[in-house]
């Protein structure tokens, strides 16, 4: 699998934009989405989960960094047909090759059906299903230096570890833009063969 494009990289200008649209939000804790951890390599910083069912609201990303938080961002904060606010989520995430798009995960409270219709044509939903996914997590501002690097050492670690890649990678962002770096919590997901055998006597088997 090949990278086919430079990886679009939440700037400090669309942090900037996501630090006065969470100001005005309710201090509840940001909702993620719902997973279990089958197994894990702490000293790598990966783990093998399995996704439960979710919806998300999806847009292509324009030239500019900043368009896409903006659409989804438009949309959640009241720019649909009942003028309706939706709670934000966690992450925030964006494709790292093909094409260009980012996503939010709609609150679970929400069926597909549910959602009020975007006043932006540019927003579309997408019903994902459950899956199984490799993740490797890191802290940091997410440069596309730093989000590719730990991509190949992801993908690295599958390969020798015979788990069969079936998707494309995502990069996911977590944190809001007050969070230091090395707080901040970044994560590459990427779509691998349910029940895939594991050989590495370092995993913990979480099953």
């Amino acid at each position: 699998m090949q990278r086919t494009r430079k990886l679009t990289i939440i700037g400090a200008q669309l942090w900037v934009f996501l630090s006065t649209l969470v100001a005005g939000m309710s201090a509840n804790a940001i909702e993620e989405p719902a997973f279990e951890v089958r197994q894990r390599w702490d000293e790598e910083q990966i783990e093998i989960r399995e996704y439960a069912p979710r919806v998300m609201a999806v847009t292509e990303m324009a030239e500019r960094e900043n368009d896409g938080f903006r659409v989804l961002a438009g949309y959640i904060f009241g720019g649909n047909a009942r003028e309706q606010e939706i709670a934000m989520t966690a992450p925030v995430q964006q494709t790292m090759s093909g094409p260009a798009e980012m996503a939010f995960m709609m609150p679970a409270e929400y069926a597909f059906d549910e959602l009020p219709e975007p006043n932006d044509a540019r927003v579309a939903f997408r019903q994902a299903p459950a899956y199984t996914a490799a993740v490797i997590r890191f802290s940091g501002w997410a440069n596309a230096e730093k989000a590719d690097a730990n991509w190949q050492k992801l993908r690295g670690f599958l390969i020798r570890e015979g788990i069969e890649i079936v998707g494309e990678p995502t990069l996911n962002q977590y944190n809001p833009p007050w969070t230091l770096g090395f707080l901040r919590r970044n994560e590459i997901i990427v779509p691998v063969k349910s029940g895939a055998p594991i050989a590495s006597d370092t995993a913990s088997d979480l099953s």
